[in-house]
């Protein structure tokens, strides 16, 4: 039995027509991506990084084990999950957002690629080490179902209440909240100490390429809260509920420790959190009842503010 696929066709092109609108806050990013994005974590030298590795003390080699586990399985996470959200903006015809989240996969399995050498080469883990148990369960709860969820959503619903809800997931939370308080912690830890400078390094061009992916979902989350007015309520019980595991990951990251390694604080981190998720929350609800010219112009001035 033979199933009938529909087939694709095109009616028109945007670089043969209107041309690409390089004004766009996506086309922007996409500069600062051909800028700033290539980088090789396969040149990073972290000899000096394991020297200093098998010099930490039990507790310290245990929660930098502790992190790099949850940031490479989160890391391979959205590499496999994030094709949705762009075939959603592909199939409205947002040909310079697509151009832009075209970087978005290539980044982040080069991040992948990092935080498993980090593990290997640095760590020196094996295929035997037992790392899914440093998964808690709020870390379960975002990486191995709400973040999955969102984003497959989008293969059978490319509304922008799903892309809302996939946006928010993503990009506000697991990069926004979850991936930025921990490159505070591996800054913490190892930049105010003078330690690792390969993994520094590293993590600093991830931080770099993530404050792309972050500025380009408030963007879109924005756009879709200013073009649909009555979604303001999805967002802001999406991102409320999500919040909750995400600040509960952080609590359980640290918690167990005590003394915590490193001079640590929890609560330093809970606040480093609840900062990130504020100001994204104020940009997104300055959004209701905003000109689609005032979003462009607000996340321009945001992405002229940032270095990466």
């Amino acid at each position: 039995m033979t199933t009938e696929v529909a087939t694709k066709k095109h009616t028109a092109f945007v670089t043969t027509t209107r041309g690409l609108n390089r004004q766009l806050p996506p086309m922007k990013l996409f500069e600062k991506a051909k800028k700033y994005g290539i980088w090789n974590p396969s040149e990073l030298d972290m000899t000096q990084d394991r020297q200093d590795w098998l010099r930490l003390k039990p507790d310290e080699q245990r929660i930098l084990t502790h992190l790099t586990a949850q940031f490479v399985a989160g890391e391979e996470a959205v590499t496999l999950d994030l094709l949705p959200l762009i075939l959603a903006i592909a199939s409205e015809n947002r040909t310079e957002e697509e151009m832009f989240l075209t970087t978005f996969l290539w980044e982040e399995a080069k991040h992948t690629d990092f935080f498993q050498r980090v593990l290997h080469e640095v760590i020196g883990v094996d295929s035997q080490a037992d790392l899914p148990r440093f998964h808690t369960p709020h870390y379960s709860q975002v990486f191995y179902e709400a973040l999955p969820a969102a984003l497959d959503r989008l293969m059978q619903d490319r509304s922008p209440h799903a892309q809302l809800i996939a946006s928010i997931t993503y990009n506000m939370i697991v990069e926004g909240v979850l991936a930025e308080t921990g490159y505070h912690a591996y800054f913490t830890m190892l930049k105010r100490h003078q330690l690792m400078p390969g993994v520094v390094a590293g993590v600093n061009k991830i931080k770099q390429d993530e404050s792309r992916h972050i500025a380009y979902g408030i963007f879109l989350i924005s756009r879709l809260v200013a073009e649909n007015p009555a979604l303001w309520p999805v967002a802001e019980d999406t991102m409320n509920t999500l919040l909750l595991p995400a600040v509960g990951i952080i609590q359980e990251n640290f918690a167990q420790y005590d003394p915590m390694p490193f001079g640590l604080d929890l609560d330093e981190f809970i606040q480093y959190a609840m900062m990130q998720f504020q100001k994204r929350m104020n940009r997104i609800e300055g959004a209701r009842g905003a000109s689609l010219e005032s979003i462009y112009q607000v996340t321009h001035a945001a992405i002229d503010s940032d270095d990466a």
